[in-house]
C-alpha cells in the first residue's frame, strides 16, 4: 500500500515535470526538474514521517517544537532552491530567446545587405570623380566611352565606364543597365552601379586585373601561348556557360549579338567574364521572331543570317556563331578575318580541310594533349560556324561537347562545302558570304524562327 502511495506521488512529481517542461520550452530541463522536484518531495516526506513519529511517540513539547522548526527550515532551505532553479531556467529561456531573437535579426541583416549588393547602385556624377580620383586612371578607350578605375574602398576596385554625351541616344546605357542587372553568374561580369545625372552617364562594373582575352590571345610569337591550351580550354568551357546561362538561364532570353575576345574579361585566376552588353537584345525562351532594324556586331564574328535572311533566321544561334569564331581565334592566335588580299587564308576553311584530309594542323602544339585541346575546341567551332543557324548546336550542347572526351566528337559538316548546296537553294554565293563579312550594316526585316 505503501508503495502504491509513493509510486503515486512519483507520478504527481512527473506531471509536474511535464507542465514545467512545457513552461520552459526546453525538452532536456524536464529529466533535471524531475530530479529537483523528486528532492524537493523527499525532503519533505522525510522531515512529515519525521513530526509524524514524534507526535505518534508522545514527545516532549521542547522536542516537537525542534522537529517542527527544522521541517520548516528543511522546507524553507528546499522550496528556495526550487524556486532559485525556476528563476534561473527562466532567465536563460529569455537569454536564449533573446539570443536567438538578435542571431535573427543580423541573419536578416546580413540577407538585406546581400541582396542590396546584388542591385546595381546608383551613384551621382560627383560620386564617379570621387570614386576615379577625378579619372586619373585610365584603362582604355571604346567607340561608347572611356574605361577608368576607380575604388569603392580599399579593398574593392572598380571599372568605370564615362560614355561619350555624343554617343547614340541612350539605347546603349538602357541595355546595359535594365539587362546586367538582372544578370547574377560566375562568367558574366557584374554590374555595380550606374550614374545618370543630367547628360552624364557612366557605368561601374566589378575589376577585372587581367582586361580582356584578346590581350593573351593575339600574340605576336605563333609558336608560344602565353595561358596554356588547358587554361584555354577553361576559358572556353567558361565563356560558353556564361552564354548558356545568357539563352536559358535569365527569366528573358539575352542575346549578345557582340561576343568576342575583347569583350571577354578575365578576373585575377583568369576566369572568363562576358561583358560589354550595349548591343544586347531581350527575348521570352518561347519568342523566336527577333525585330532587327540594322545589323549588330563586330566584323568577323557576326553570324551570316544577322546580314541577311537568305542565310536563316536571326536567333540565339547568332551567339553560337560569334562564339565558334571565338575558340578558332584561340586556337589560330590571330583574327580570323578574310580580307580582299588573296595572300591571307581564311582560317576556318583552311583547317577544316586539313582535319578532312587527316593532314597536321601546323599551330602552336608541344605536347601530345595540347592536341587534344586544340583538335576539341575546333572541332566545337566549326559546329558553331556552320552557315545554317539550324545545323548549329545550342549553347548547352557545346558544354556538353567541351566537358566531354575530344575523341568522342563527330566530324562537323563542311560550312564551306557541303553546306554550299543548301545556301545555293536559297540564292546564296561564297560571294554572298564574303560580302555578309566585310558590309557595312544594313536594314533587316523582322525575322521569324521556325526552330
Amino acid at each position: 500500500m505503501e508503495k502504491a502511495s509513493i509510486f503515486a506521488k512519483n507520478q504527481d512529481v512527473e506531471t509536474m515535470a511535464q507542465q514545467f517542461d512545457f513552461l520552459s520550452g526546453s525538452r532536456t530541463s524536464s529529466r533535471i526538474t524531475v530530479a529537483i522536484l523528486g528532492l524537493i518531495y523527499l525532503a519533505l516526506n522525510h522531515n512529515i514521517l519525521c513530526l509524524s513519529s514524534q507526535i505518534q511517540s508522545n514527545s516532549t513539547l521542547i522536542e516537537l517544537i525542534i522537529c517542527s522548526s527544522r521541517y520548516v527550515l528543511h522546507a524553507g532551505i528546499v522550496l528556495g532552491a526550487f524556486l532559485l532553479v525556476v528563476v534561473g531556467f527562466l532567465l536563460y529561456r529569455i537569454y536564449s530567446s533573446d539570443r536567438a531573437e538578435k542571431e535573427n535579426q543580423r541573419r536578416i541583416e546580413k540577407f538585406l545587405g546581400d541582396y542590396k549588393a546584388l542591385k546595381p547602385a546608383r551613384y551621382l556624377y560627383s560620386d564617379i570623380k570621387r570614386i576615379t580620383n577625378h579619372f586619373k586612371d585610365k584603362l582604355g578607350q571604346g567607340a561608347y566611352g572611356s574605361v577608368f578605375k576607380g575604388s569603392l574602398s580599399s579593398e574593392i576596385f572598380v571599372a568605370v565606364k564615362v560614355l561619350n554625351n555624343s554617343a547614340g541616344d541612350g539605347t546603349e546605357f538602357i541595355n546595359e543597365v535594365g539587362t546586367m542587372g538582372k544578370i547574377h553568374h560566375v562568367n558574366v561580369v557584374r554590374l555595380v552601379g550606374y550614374c545618370a545625372d543630367g547628360f552624364r552617364r557612366a557605368l561601374v562594373y566589378e575589376y577585372l586585373p587581367n582586361e580582356s582575352l584578346e590581350k593573351f590571345i593575339f600574340s605576336n610569337d605563333e609558336k608560344d601561348i602565353p595561358l596554356g591550351w588547358e587554361k584555354l580550354r577553361d576559358i572556353a568551357l567558361g565563356i560558353a556557360k556564361g552564354i548558356e546561362y545568357l539563352h536559358q538561364g535569365c527569366d528573358q532570353r539575352i542575346l549578345h549579338f557582340d561576343i568576342k575576345p575583347h569583350n571577354i574579361l578575365l578576373d585575377e585566376n583568369f576566369n572568363p567574364k562576358i561583358s560589354d552588353f550595349g548591343l544586347a537584345k531581350l527575348c521570352s525562351k518561347d519568342q523566336s521572331a527577333i525585330s532587327m532594324t540594322t545589323a549588330r556586331g563586330t566584323m568577323g564574328y557576326i553570324a551570316p543570317e544577322v546580314f541577311s535572311r537568305n542565310f536563316g533566321n536571326v536567333s540565339y544561334k547568332s551567339d553560337v556563331y560569334s562564339f565558334g569564331m571565338v575558340l578558332l581565334d584561340m586556337v589560330r592566335g590571330r583574327k580570323n578575318i578574310d580580307f580582299a588580299d588573296g595572300s591571307q587564308v581564311y582560317f576556318p576553311e583552311w583547317v577544316y580541310n586539313r582535319l578532312d584530309q587527316g593532314e597536321e594542323l601546323r599551330i602552336r602544339i608541344k605536347e601530345v594533349n595540347d592536341e587534344k585541346i586544340a583538335k576539341k575546341l575546333i572541332f566545337v567551332g566549326l559546329w558553331c560556324i556552320q552557315w545554317n543557324p539550324m545545323d548549329r548546336p545550342s549553347m548547352k550542347a557545346v558544354v556538353q561537347m567541351l566537358e566531354g572526351e575530344g575523341n568522342k566528337l563527330t566530324m562537323p559538316p563542311n560550312p564551306f562545302g557541303s553546306a554550299g548546296a543548301t545556301l545555293a537553294s536559297a540564292g546564296v554565293t561564297r560571294m554572298d558570304v564574303n560580302l555578309a563579312r566585310r558590309h557595312l550594316p544594313q536594314e533587316l526585316a523582322a525575322i521569324a524562327e521556325t526552330e
